[in-house]
């Protein structure tokens, strides 16, 4: 009994240092929102160290998923926001990092769900208006890049499940603007990708034995985009469910390949 006491006590003790040392990054991010006429979008902001607005940086927007939606401005800080935050990383790679969050009652991509189906099926229309929360997204992004302290050349967008999904749709809506992007676990329409295939360098990542988001739709994401002209980078792990996410930011060279791409 005393032993099983002693290790629920480093339990305990254990995860209230890592709940520590993830509020001091998400910390790091301050919170902000964008006002477009009766509508708002909550998101929060990472500038570089020793911001300084004379200076251009590049502009990182990130995307969340369907777990992380809500109106408290802090839950799409769950997954990611440690990886650009590290002290490594903002030395390496200084940029202006966007965290947006959908509310609970929206979707960053247009999609419809056959939930008949495991994993469900997903089906992405073209040419069809923006969610109301992509459409905030792309307004904000308009209005970032607009600064002159952004570097137009290297805005760059990533997301995983739902955001990866919103991470293929706003490609799509906005073919010119992203110097690179990267999709975990996500979907999308491949016809799409004609707007894009030869203009966006991507990164695709999956798992093998997800069981929420059929890794088939990335395939042939990636599939789409060879067959339109583009070079895509593509990793599918294994032994991976959908949480595909921990492996994908653990790549170490997913930083440098993105910041290397320059919108020409």
């Amino acid at each position: 009994m005393k032993r099983k006491h002693i290790t629920y006590i480093l339990v305990i003790f254990l995860i209230g240092i890592s709940n520590l040392l993830m509020a001091q990054h998400q910390n790091l991010y301050s919170k902000e929102s964008f006002v477009n006429q009766s509508d708002t979008l909550f998101y929060r902001m990472l500038l570089p160290k020793n911001f300084d607005e004379s200076k251009q940086y590049p502009l990182v927007l990130f995307l969340h998923g369907a777990g992380e939606r809500g109106h408290n401005n802090e839950s799409q800080l769950v997954h990611g926001s440690a990886l650009f935050a590290s002290e490594e990383n903002r030395e390496k790679f200084p940029a202006i990092i966007i965290f947006p969050q959908c509310p609970k009652n929206d979707f960053w991509a247009h999609a419809n769900f056959n939930r008949n189906n495991t994993p469900k099926k997903i089906e992405f229309p073209l040419n069809v208006a923006p969610n109301k929360s992509m459409e905030l997204v792309m307004l904000l992004i308009d209005n970032m890049v607009s600064k002159p302290y952004i570097q137009k050349n290297q805005v760059y967008v990533g997301g995983l499940s739902m955001g990866g999904m919103g991470t293929f749709e706003i490609v799509y809506r906005k073919p010119n603007l992203f110097a690179a992007a990267f999709s975990i676990c996500g979907a999308g329409n491949p016809e799409g990708t004609k707007t894009y295939a030869k203009t966006t360098p991507f990164w695709v990542f999956h798992g093998s034995n997800d069981t929420v988001v059929n890794p088939q739709y990335s395939v042939n994401m990636v599939g789409s985009i060879l067959k339109y002209g583009g070079k895509p980078n593509f990793t599918l792990y294994a032994k991976d469910n959908h949480n595909s996410w921990d492996s994908a930011f653990a790549e170490p060279k997913l930083l440098p390949w993105l910041f290397s791409n320059i919108k020409h």
